[in-house]
């Protein structure tokens, strides 16, 4: 009795389009309303206080004041938004895409000139 649950089963997928989308070669979906996303910096705003680097619960950023350098760590970033919550300047925010699968291990360096 099973095989034939099974089996109707197997007929019922075989004759159905694919649920999920094939996503590098597929169209992208939209974002939904809210999304967190990625976290990108304006520099230019930036006064580099630090509020951020100690508000970050993976420890991701890091920033030097003397250098006027603001660096991220993608692979601890974990998207919260507690850094850019508490940005005093509101230079820090999300965007509602994510970014591309990390193949590397660099850091996001930005720097103000």
């Amino acid at each position: 009795m099973a095989f034939f649950v099974m089996a109707r089963t197997i007929i019922k997928s075989l004759c159905k389009m694919p649920v999920t989308r094939g996503y590098p070669f597929g169209a992208r979906r939209l974002p939904y309303k809210n999304t967190r996303g990625r976290i990108t910096i304006d520099i230019k705003k930036c006064i580099f206080c630090g509020t951020c680097q100690k508000k970050c619960p993976s420890r991701a950023l890091t920033v030097v004041k003397e250098e006027k350098r603001w660096i991220k760590d993608p692979l601890r970033c974990i998207s919260c938004g507690c850094c850019v919550e508490s940005c005093p300047k509101n230079c820090l925010f999300m965007e509602g895409d994510y970014l591309s699968p990390v193949v590397n291990k660099e850091k996001e360096v930005y720097q103000n000139a």
